[in-house]
């Protein structure tokens, strides 16, 4: 054992290893929980701000050069996580056990929007988080289908609602309430009640995200997760095509009036895959997210190509990012998918920092 390997040394190694999206040190967060030495070796637990970090590998890699630097000769990081909240106040008190809730919105219908929600809390859910998924869309609810979901129907008591479960993720669907395709006809107030009630009477739990499908659009669902509950934040979604983009315009402009910050933006269909010889073709254009971020100063979260594996998961109720579609590990917009769920929790994670006190050191 390396007389540099003591606790004290250690601490003081790792107090100059950030997390690279915080941009804070590891000690200072509160993030180092336990170490344990025996010899030349070193056991750390670790416990990070989401457990879909997207620098997982890059922390991981300067903790082991700081502490071999001590003359550690081997390092073991164990890995724990603890989801902060990005909001408090009482609109908060809606949903208590909600630590972030990420409204994913577009301008118009057809760009993929319910496919980047479903994928996004799938993705979440699959690193290790707990995730619930909204579909505020009361009037074209889609988020049982592609779940999984047609035929389920919610229980519960005393007023209170149990969500339906699948793949993971936590849902709630006026589908759930409702006989084969019966058609919901209702004006404004009635859909605000509606998702009012799903906020307020679903035994959501103790959730790290809520994910939230808007239906297109800037109308009232919108308008009423807005004022109901605080959204930490948006994703607006688009296809590279100008028709879809003016859109986006508008739905990024609806959130800056209501305060909701916007994450970023996703470019669904950005190319089509040909599943034969695996040539992309940029059916619906190339580059048009790009110069919609630009133009709002926000960054790109994901570029997702068309595969046809991701239309089929879908109309088959398993998500192209799930275990369970035979694709998931080889589709090139599955990889899309997770990475941008991962860089969304980054971000919600360095948008809770400020809120969080740094824990105790270990002794």
């Amino acid at each position: 054992m390396s007389d540099q390997l003591t606790n004290e040394n250690i601490m003081a190694a790792l107090g100059r290893v950030k997390d690279p999206e915080i941009g804070r040190d590891l000690v200072s967060l509160g993030m180092i929980k336990s170490i344990e030495i025996a010899g030349g070796t070193v056991d750390l637990t670790v416990e990070l701000t989401t457990p879909a970090c997207p620098l997982k590998a890059k922390i991981e890699s300067d903790i082991v050069d700081g502490l071999v630097l001590l003359g550690a000769t081997t390092v073991r990081v164990d890995w724990a996580s603890n989801v902060k909240r990005t909001f408090g106040g009482p609109t908060a008190d809606l949903i208590p056990g909600v630590r972030n809730t990420i409204a994913v919105a577009s301008g118009k219908g057809g760009v993929g929007k319910t496919t980047v929600a479903v994928n996004l809390a799938v993705s979440l859910a699959r690193d290790g988080a707990r995730v619930g998924l909204l579909d505020a869309d009361i009037t074209g609810p889609n988020v049982p289908l592609m779940m999984g979901t047609t035929s389920s129907h919610v229980t519960g008591t005393g007023g209170r609602v149990n969500p339906v479960s699948a793949h993971g993720v936590s849902m709630m669907s006026i589908q759930y309430f409702l006989t084969g395709d019966s058609p919901v006809i209702w004006r404004g107030p009635l859909i605000h009640s509606a998702i009012q009630q799903f906020l307020r009477d679903v035994e959501w739990g103790d959730l790290d995200y809520l994910v939230v499908d808007l239906p297109p659009g800037t109308g009232d669902a919108a308008l009423s997760i807005s004022q109901l509950i605080p959204l930490s934040g948006a994703v607006i979604v688009t296809t590279p095509q100008e028709v879809s983009l003016m859109d986006a315009r508008r739905a990024i402009a609806m959130f800056n009036k209501v305060n909701v910050r916007t994450l970023g933006v996703v470019e669904n269909m950005s190319g089509f895959i040909c599943p034969d010889c695996g040539t992309e073709h940029d059916i619906f254009g190339t580059g048009g997210a790009g110069s919609l971020a630009r133009e709002f100063e926000l960054d790109v979260l994901a570029r997702i190509p068309l595969e046809p594996a991701v239309r089929t998961g879908g109309d088959a109720g398993t998500p192209i990012t799930s275990p369970q579609h035979p694709a998931s590990d080889s589709s090139v917009a599955a990889a899309a998918l997770r990475e941008f769920a991962r860089s969304v929790a980054g971000r919600l994670s360095v948008l809770a920092a400020p809120m969080a006190a740094a824990g105790p050191r270990p002794n």
